[in-house]
């Protein structure tokens, strides 16, 4: 099946095929995510939009498309994908940043409404190794090491690296475990937001300070 989770109609009739297909849903993982960079005035707003939907928009309809039917089921377990950025943002990533601290605020939320038949929980990755990221280490192949020597342990995460915490997180193991949002970084941001610097190799050393 596929869906643009930003299409309210197109995403609910996906969630009702995989329901139907599978005789039901209990788990639901919104994951859809993307971003850009730019200096926060420059934005273009239909690309505002654009990330905004697909961040934030895109998991509120995942709850609307799939709840119904994890209700009819009897309950479940709900985890969406926020981000280290949402509470640890650096410069130039102003609607992605804005867009994941929604989701986390969005799963608290839920939390509330849901219980105590559905778990409602977020992840916040840290550093992964994804087509999301690749383009930064190809552009600047130094910042790997950087990364490295940030991270308390030693290295980028990993696709997998994530994808267990939301098996556990889905899993009667997390049952006494909801409206939380798990930071899955290696310890990155014990150090800030772990992509401090990134914005000025990217847009140039001068201009946060000149505002251009």
């Amino acid at each position: 099946l596929v869906a643009d989770v930003g299409d309210p109609e197109g995403l609910r009739a996906a969630v009702d095929r995989a329901a139907e297909a599978l005789g039901g849903i209990t788990i639901l993982f919104n994951n859809a995510g993307t971003g850009n960079q730019s200096a926060l005035h420059e934005w273009d707003p239909a690309e505002w939009d654009r990330l905004v939907r697909i961040n934030l928009t895109g998991v509120y309809l995942g709850f609307r498309a799939a709840v119904p039917h994890i209700k009819a089921a009897g309950g479940g377990s709900i985890v969406s994908t926020a981000s280290i950025s949402g509470t640890r943002p650096a410069a130039g990533e102003a609607p992605y940043a804005a867009a994941k601290a929604g989701v986390a605020a969005l799963t608290a939320t839920a939390a509330l409404e849901y219980g105590p038949d559905i778990r409602v929980n977020a992840v916040s990755p840290g550093m992964i190794r994804t087509a999301l990221t690749e383009p930064w280490f190809e552009f600047l192949p130094h910042e790997i090491e950087r990364f490295h020597r940030s991270t308390p342990l030693g290295r980028i995460g990993e696709p997998e690296d994530i994808a267990d915490v939301v098996v556990f997180l889905c899993s009667d193991a997390a049952r006494f475990i909801t409206g939380q949002n798990l930071v899955v970084d290696g310890g990155l941001t014990l150090h800030g937001s772990g992509v401090d610097g990134l914005y000025e190799q990217l847009f140039g050393p001068d201009r946060r300070r000149r505002g251009t």
